[in-house]
């Protein structure tokens, strides 16, 4: 009789530990596939990518004021003052 509620209960428990397995494996699985991360790697990627478009779009704002517009301002303004003639 104990033999037999023995190894019924041992049946009971293995079932339970599968079952408990089961479900930690399916929970890893779902956080392996889940893309919850994501968002933070593309957030960092498009920050680099402003970052590196906005000081290419200062340089080139830099280079043109020095080279084209700021010689023309000098120009008209030293003209502007000029007195003698």
């Amino acid at each position: 009789m104990f033999d037999k509620t023995k190894s019924f209960i041992q049946k009971k428990v293995q079932k339970a530990k599968e079952r408990r397995a089961a479900r930690v494996i399916e929970k890893a699985y779902a956080i392996v596939e889940s893309t919850v991360g994501e968002a933070y790697v593309d957030t960092g990627v498009k920050v680099l990518i402003a970052v590196v478009l906005g000081a290419l779009v200062l340089t080139l704002l830099y280079a043109l004021f020095n080279d084209t517009i700021m010689p023309n301002v000098v120009s008209k303004v030293q003209e502007l003052f000029n007195y003698a003639g």
